[in-house]
């Protein structure tokens, strides 16, 4: 089962891509539109079968790097299902897809250097719960922007793009860019405020570095919301304050991660 659930998923997301791709068309039939969706909502419902038995080891939870970026994109792919019920979001399909097929593929077959845990603490879970809706939520925000500085390049050099005619307008995208901060920024504030009511000890843990990228991320998110709201901050200078927080953010889980399960652990 957990193998069918496994190479189920990858086909589906190469399926989903090559419909994504082909959608993309000024010449695309009405129904690529409708299949693009089922093939995106097979290919989560398989991952997230899939990642039941990956995630749930006869040792405990995986925790480490590879099941966590997994978990990650299959959650970023559930949010771009949702929302493109509503917008016409099959650019950003076409990014993701392939992603969380690397990324079921990379949970499968590689295994980081954190042994499972035989037992989680209704607290941590809650905390690993909000964090991982929180990066999720961010991730979708950062591919949004993205393709905002793609398309605000070509209005300003006077290219509108075929794609971007078949896309919802600047402002609409924008204001969805802004959405996807805030409610990602309430809940890395919650993820923050678990994790110092319910982790112990940062010191023994080897999360300091974490903790503190991961405010500096809470900060700078919260100066590019503030300067939108007070200021009327958008475009390029939305855009740059959004990469700039979510490189910040990544560094502190993925790149905390590798750090200790990869590089430390060779040592």
């Amino acid at each position: 089962m957990a193998a069918l659930a496994h190479w189920t998923a990858i086909a589906l997301y190469i399926a989903t891509t090559g419909v994504a791709a082909a959608s993309l068309s000024r010449q695309s039939p009405a129904y690529r539109q409708p299949l693009l969706l089922v093939l995106f909502a097979l290919a989560i419902v398989a991952h997230g079968v899939s990642l039941a038995f990956t995630l749930l080891s006869d040792q405990g939870f995986r925790f480490d790097l590879a099941a966590m970026l997994s978990l990650i994109t299959c959650c970023v792919a559930l949010l771009l299902l949702l929302l493109s019920l509503r917008h016409r979001l099959n650019l950003l399909i076409l990014a993701i897809a392939p992603l969380a097929a690397l990324a079921e593929m990379a949970a499968v077959h590689a295994w980081g250097g954190v042994p499972p845990r035989a037992q989680i603490s209704p607290g941590i879970a809650a905390h690993a719960l909000l964090s991982i809706s929180a990066y999720s939520l961010l991730t979708l925000a950062t591919l949004q922007a993205i393709y905002l500085y793609w398309l605000n390049q070509q209005l300003h050099n006077h290219r509108p793009a075929g794609i971007s005619r078949m896309l919802p307008p600047l402002q609409t995208m924008e204001s969805l860019l802004f959405g996807l901060v805030a409610f990602g920024q309430l809940l890395l504030t919650a993820s923050l405020v678990t994790g110092a009511l319910f982790v112990d000890d940062l010191f023994a843990q080897h999360l300091v570095h974490k903790t503190i990228l991961s405010i500096l991320a809470w900060v700078l998110y919260s100066i590019l919301l503030w300067g939108h709201w007070k200021k009327g901050w958008r475009g390029n200078t939305a855009v740059r304050w959004t990469l700039s927080a979510f490189a910040v953010l990544m560094l502190a889980f993925f790149g905390s991660k590798l750090a200790l399960e990869v590089i430390f652990a060779r040592h």
